[in-house]
């Protein structure tokens, strides 16, 4: 379960974004961004994340306040999945990233997976859609859904990137330390049952 004060944060940083979007009134978008300000602060406080990088996450974002996705690819190759080191934190994860305007989810992790890994794939199957904060990732300011595709290794060759320093394929009794942030260990699980079983229905929630 994620802590309240995370799902205070985020609710009351939709409240005034949507309320900044749509109100005229000058009293009215002053006590909105208020409302942002004690989101901030509450996200800022529990996470040991600077105040102004926050704001500046909620500055970024405007209009009706939707939850953002990440999108993700699980290859998988005698038995083994790929996994991508981050050179942010060092943990490795599944391909992909945040889904980009003009892409379909599917292209979205394709190219992802290419970019991060130098592996060219083929997406054939929505394995799961997850709220980021039901599957025990640490806390993050905004709200996320996951997209899990069961992608078709089709060529290329392991090539890092800018936001990657290794590549590789794990067996499921040989994953590395993972960047929880991005994927976790019961997530990779799962996804290993979908390969065995390629009949299970995708999961949600």
């Amino acid at each position: 379960m994620k802590p309240k004060w995370l799902e205070w944060a985020q609710k009351l940083q939709a409240i005034a974004q949507t309320g900044l979007t749509f109100s005229e009134n000058p009293y009215d978008i002053e006590r909105f961004q208020s409302i942002q300000a004690i989101a901030a602060e509450i996200l800022a406080t529990h996470t040991n994340a600077e105040l102004s990088y926050i704001l500046d996450l909620f500055d970024r974002d405007v209009g009706y306040a939707t939850p953002k996705v990440d999108v993700r690819g699980a290859v998988f190759r005698d038995d083994c999945i790929l996994l991508v080191k981050e050179r942010v934190d060092g943990g490795w994860t599944l391909p992909g990233g945040w889904a980009d305007i003009g892409f379909s989810p599917s292209e979205v992790v394709v190219k992802e997976i290419f970019e991060e890994s130098g592996y060219l794939t083929r997406a054939v199957k929505l394995l799961a859609v997850y709220d980021r904060d039901r599957q025990g990732h640490p806390p993050y300011p905004h709200y996320i859904y996951k997209l899990f595709f069961l992608c078709e290794l089709l060529g290329g060759s392991p090539t890092p990137s800018i936001e990657t320093e290794a590549v590789g394929f794990f067996p499921e009794n040989e994953i590395p330390e993972l960047s929880i942030g991005r994927v976790t260990p019961a997530q990779i699980t799962r996804l290993f049952q979908h390969y065995r079983n390629p009949n299970l229905p995708a999961d949600f929630d």
